[in-house]
């Protein structure tokens, strides 16, 4: 519940600068994840920072996507996700002058109480490293600096584990979803 504590303190806390102010600041070290930018463990000269810039390069989305088998989509839907969410973030790696995409994830929100996240893909070179947990964290942060209190997700059974790590439960009160598909 720590995980949560630390979200859920003063609002000042809760506030996260945006991605270019923090760039400066943890160009070298390994920085702390929680932050916007920092250095994975032996990546050399890499940095890995995040952006909230929605004008992502569908084709690199759907690479990435791709990576993890994810099926594929209709770039003209997955364009509208993107412009009808909250918040979109996005973690990059950059060597030198090339940037590369290696994790994605967006919310959807009432814009006062509640948030759903949706997307949330890290490319398979870069799990198991914390940046996963690093792009929880950070989308977290950015929900809560909103004063979203009630963040909601759905997970595939092989990674219910990541996310219960993160601090997300089963709903508390036993709800069970419902969901309704068209024929």
């Amino acid at each position: 519940m720590g995980f949560w504590k630390n979200l859920f303190s003063s609002p000042e806390s809760a506030s996260v600068p945006q991605t270019a102010e923090f760039e400066e600041d943890l160009a070298v070290g390994l920085g702390d994840p929680l932050s916007p930018t920092f250095r994975k463990p032996a990546s050399g000269n890499a940095r890995i920072f995040f952006s909230c810039d929605r004008d992502i390069d569908l084709y690199e989305l759907e690479e990435l996507c791709n990576a993890v088998g994810w099926s594929r989509r209709p770039l003209r839907k997955v364009k509208k996700a993107i412009v009808h969410s909250f918040l979109v973030v996005s973690m990059w790696e950059m060597r030198g002058s090339q940037r590369r995409l290696v994790g994605f994830a967006r919310a959807t929100s009432d814009h006062a109480f509640n948030a759903t996240l949706w997307d949330v893909v890290v490319h398979p070179d870069y799990q198991g490293k914390g940046m996963g947990k690093a792009l929880m964290k950070y989308i977290i942060k950015k929900l809560r600096s909103e004063d979203i209190s009630n963040i909601t997700l759905f997970a595939d059974p092989q990674v219910v584990d990541f996310y219960r790590n993160l601090g997300f439960m089963s709903d508390p009160e036993g709800i069970k979803g419902m969901f309704w598909y068209p024929d």
